[in-house]
C-alpha cells in the first residue's frame, strides 16, 4: 500500500527586495527563483543583482533542497550554499545584498476533501471572537512561534512570550507608541492567543480593538497600535509584517 505524502505548503515573505511585504503560499514540488517568466517567485526583469535563472527550491519527501544556479550566489542564513536542505524558518538570501525571504512550512488542508463552501461575501466586517468574560489560563508550554519584523526574524519554542520595550521582555520593538509590556502571546485551549498588556485596548485585530484576550485565525491582521506595527498570522505560529497596500 503506497503511502499519501502530506500537502505542505511552502510560504516565503519577502523581507527584503522589491517583492518586500510579500507573502506567497507555494503548492508546487519545485519552486522555481529567477527573472524569467516561467519563474514562480519572479523578480522584475531589470533586476540583475538575481540570475534570469537564480536557484529552485525541490520538494523530496517531507523535505526540502534548495539548489543554486546563479552567478551572484544563494546564501542560507547568511552562509552561500550551492545545493543544501532547508528547514522551516531558514533565511534565504539571493545574491550577497540582494532579496532576502523567510522560507516556512505548514501541512495544508487535505486535498482529497471537498473544499468547505464559504458563506457569501456581505461586506460587512469580520467580528473578533474574544475569549469571553473570564479570562484564558495562561501557562508554560513548548509550543513554537515565529515572528519576522522588518529583517529580524526570531523563533521561540515556549509560550507565553511578551513583546514590549522593556528589556526583559523576550521580543523587544523600538517604536514610540509600544509599551514597557506591550501584548503577550500563549497557546491555550489548541489555539494562539494574544492579550492586550497596555490596558489601553490598543490591540486591534482585522481593524477591531480586543477587550483583553483574542484568538489568532489564520490572516488575522494584528495592529499593536493606531500607528503601526501590524502583522499578519500565517497560522501555525507564525507572524509576519504587514505592510498595508
Amino acid at each position: 500500500m503506497t503511502t499519501q505524502l502530506p500537502n505542505i505548503v511552502v510560504q516565503l515573505v519577502h523581507i527584503e527586495g522589491p517583492l518586500k511585504g510579500e507573502i506567497q503560499e507555494l503548492f508546487d514540488p519545485e519552486i522555481s527563483i529567477g527573472r524569467l517568466p516561467h519563474c514562480q517567485v519572479l523578480f522584475p526583469v531589470d533586476f540583475a543583482i538575481v540570475s534570469r535563472n537564480h536557484a529552485r527550491i525541490v520538494r523530496e519527501g517531507n523535505r526540502y533542497r534548495i539548489i543554486d544556479s546563479s552567478t551572484n550566489g544563494t546564501f542560507v542564513n547568511g552562509k552561500r550554499v550551492t545545493d543544501t536542505f532547508l528547514k522551516s524558518g531558514d533565511v534565504i538570501t539571493f545574491a550577497e545584498g540582494g532579496p532576502k525571504v523567510s522560507f516556512l512550512t505548514r501541512i495544508g488542508a487535505d486535498q482529497s476533501q471537498p473544499p468547505k463552501m464559504s458563506p457569501p461575501d456581505t461586506g460587512a466586517k469580520p467580528k473578533v471572537e474574544l475569549g469571553g468574560t473570564v479570562e484564558v489560563p495562561i501557562s508554560k508550554i513548548q509550543m513554537p512561534l515565529v515572528i519576522q519584523y522588518g529583517p529580524t526574524l526570531r523563533s521561540f519554542r515556549e509560550l507565553p512570550i511578551t513583546i514590549g520595550r522593556a528589556p526583559e521582555c523576550e521580543f523587544n520593538l523600538d517604536h514610540p507608541e509600544i509599551r514597557d509590556h506591550h501584548a503577550q502571546f500563549f497557546f491555550s485551549q489548541g489555539r494562539y492567543w494574544v492579550k492586550d498588556m497596555t490596558g489601553r485596548n490598543m490591540i486591534s485585530l482585522d481593524g477591531l480593538p480586543i477587550e483583553t484576550q483574542a484568538p489568532l485565525n489564520p490572516g488575522n491582521i494584528l495592529t499593536l497600535c493606531p500607528d503601526g506595527p501590524i502583522f499578519r498570522f500565517l497560522g501555525g505560529g507564525r507572524l509576519a509584517e504587514y505592510e498595508e497596500q
